[in-house]
């Protein structure tokens, strides 16, 4: 069929087409989420029920799409790795970004009355998104180690403010100089001996953050996953999911496992154990 006269204008539209052989790192986070945490009165210094909500709306995105091998997430961000080789929208930049945070978006609102059952959701939320691209495993690993000790040096902080704030009757600009040029040696010392609060004792979620992992292993092709597979699993959030193409083999199919775990992901054990997230 012939264009119109008028489809020239698709010539001012740039390719934008990602560097092949790279690793893609999705990361988003969510906009001007302190005013969301003030409206609908998130429990300070963590939310258990906003850090699920974003888990949720994370492990769906990577059901979606396969390609997502990887995520990190703390407060309102996420990352996401995916794979080296993905051809994902041809590995159109825009196209990736847009619709994954849309994706994710959506995720979050739908989900929201099952994490805050008795808070109506009072305006939409957003989220934005990047893509950079690493060229090696080295990078993706700091990338991520750079992320966890983030999410550490931020919950020390948060946990001490809003002692000061609610045991310590302190006002929040009081607090904030309280803490002014302390290190983290000091902020331990001050919850325990005025708080009574032992930092490292505190639920893994708020201090190293959420990884969920994509695993494969092989089964064979006439069982169907139950739950008590579900149940070798370290968290009772892993989900099953079976890959959308199946092996041909009549002995065994290709499964893959979303799992969720609060671990550490800056030394070596993690990804030891893991070869394959940083495989093309």
């Amino acid at each position: 069929m012939a264009g119109s006269r008028f489809e020239y204008v698709k010539g001012f539209e740039l390719p934008d087409p990602l560097l092949p052989g790279t690793f893609l790192l999705y990361r988003l986070d969510g906009h001007s989420f302190h005013r969301l945490s003030d409206v609908h009165s998130f429990q300070k210094p963590s939310d258990e029920r906003a850090l699920k909500l974003m888990d949720h709306a994370a492990r769906e995105l990577m059901d979606e799409y396969t390609d997502i091998v990887l995520a990190f997430g703390e407060s309102d961000e996420f990352s996401f790795l995916l794979r080296k080789s993905t051809a994902l929208y041809n590995r159109r930049h825009a196209k990736i970004v847009t619709t994954l945070t849309s994706y994710f978006t959506s995720s979050y609102v739908l989900h929201w009355p099952e994490y805050f059952p008795n808070t109506p959701l009072r305006y939409p939320p957003s989220f934005d998104g990047r893509i950079v691209l690493y060229p090696s495993e080295k990078e993706v690993r700091d990338y991520f180690a750079w992320r966890q000790a983030d999410t550490h040096i931020n919950n020390l902080y948060n946990t001490a403010f809003w002692a000061l704030v609610q045991q310590g009757e302190q006002s929040t600009k009081d607090a904030h100089e309280t803490l002014r040029g302390t290190v983290s040696s000091q902020k331990h010392e001050m919850l325990f001996n005025r708080f009574g609060i032992n930092y490292n004792i505190l639920p893994e979620r708020f201090r190293k953050g959420s990884v969920l992992v994509r695993e494969e292993n092989y089964e064979p092709s006439t069982d169907v996953a139950s739950s008590a597979e579900d149940s070798n699993h370290p968290t009772p959030e892993t989900k099953v999911i079976q890959r959308t193409k199946v092996k041909k083999s009549k002995k065994a199919r290709a499964r893959t496992h979303v799992v969720l775990y609060h671990c550490d992901i800056i030394g070596d054990a993690f990804w030891n154990e893991r070869p394959w997230l940083l495989c093309a």
